[in-house]
């Protein structure tokens, strides 16, 4: 990646991992695949108006500002990665048309179209990986040490997705492991004022999904990847109502787990 024409950031740009509480004493793990839009400069901002930049397709708006609440509260390490997933989606494996959309919902991304092999491989290796080598980092760490882990990937959604109303407060996804997902759709449910996805707007797959196959199932570790609509959280306001809430019901829903085991 040493070719001036292929290298995507410079040294004036920021690393991609921000790692919150490297050392926190929580067994809860928090991951936030598109915590942030920035752009690397070179890219400018891949032919997307800022008005484009403000939507779901840059970033999982509100997620950031939530996870790093839940973070601070619990003494969780969070890991996020802060550049748009329009430059590369970090919960798409790299091999997948999605990884860079050539159109991201019914926007085209005029940036991503056409890019050389040399191009998709600068993002992957400049973005993607140090993303994904930071989480499996700190997991190895945390086996090697013999501590458990549940790994808590959060996103947001829209409201409404091509015209489609979503009715869901939030949901609770999962793939071959639905433990944790179960326990805390009963908690939020509880609440008594949200309606709870299963599996809904979205669900976890092999072929859909990175880092919830890659790291929570290739390890064997429980995981609950939650999903909260973007109008909720879009404010500080709502970012931290929806925080309290996590930190009160998290380590209700790993207690509970441990208690079943």
């Amino acid at each position: 990646m040493s070719d001036s024409n292929t290298h995507l950031l410079s040294e004036a740009e920021p690393a991609p991992v921000i790692i919150d509480h490297p050392q926190g004493s929580s067994d809860l793990f928090l991951v936030c695949d598109h915590a942030g839009r920035r752009m690397p400069t070179r890219l400018g901002q891949l032919g997307v108006s800022d008005a484009e930049m403000e939507r779901h397709i840059a970033y999982d708006i509100g997620a950031a500002g939530v996870a790093v609440r839940v973070a601070d509260a619990l003494d969780a390490t969070l890991i996020r990665q802060i550049y748009s997933r329009l430059v590369i989606d970090c919960n798409r494996n790299p091999s997948v048309p999605s990884s860079i959309p050539e159109i991201s919902e019914t926007t085209p991304i005029p940036g991503n179209v056409g890019l050389t092999d040399a191009q998709r491989e600068a993002r992957r290796v400049e973005i993607f990986l140090p993303y994904h080598d930071a989480i499996t980092s700190a997991l190895d760490a945390r086996a090697a040490a013999a501590r458990p882990t549940a790994i808590i990937a959060v996103h947001s959604f829209t409201p409404v997705y091509k015209g489609e109303v979503r009715p869901w407060h939030a949901g609770v996804l999962y793939n071959r492991d639905n433990r944790l997902s179960m326990s805390f759709k009963r908690l939020l449910e509880a609440e008594g004022d949200l309606l709870v996805g299963d599996n809904e707007p979205y669900f976890v797959s092999d072929l859909s999904d990175y880092t919830i196959p890659i790291h929570a199932e290739g390890r064997a570790l429980p995981y609950l990847e939650l999903e909260i609509r973007q109008d909720l959280i879009a404010s500080e306001a709502g970012q931290a109502e929806w925080a309290e809430r996590l930190i009160r019901l998290l380590p209700l829903m790993w207690t509970e787990h441990k208690f079943a085991e």
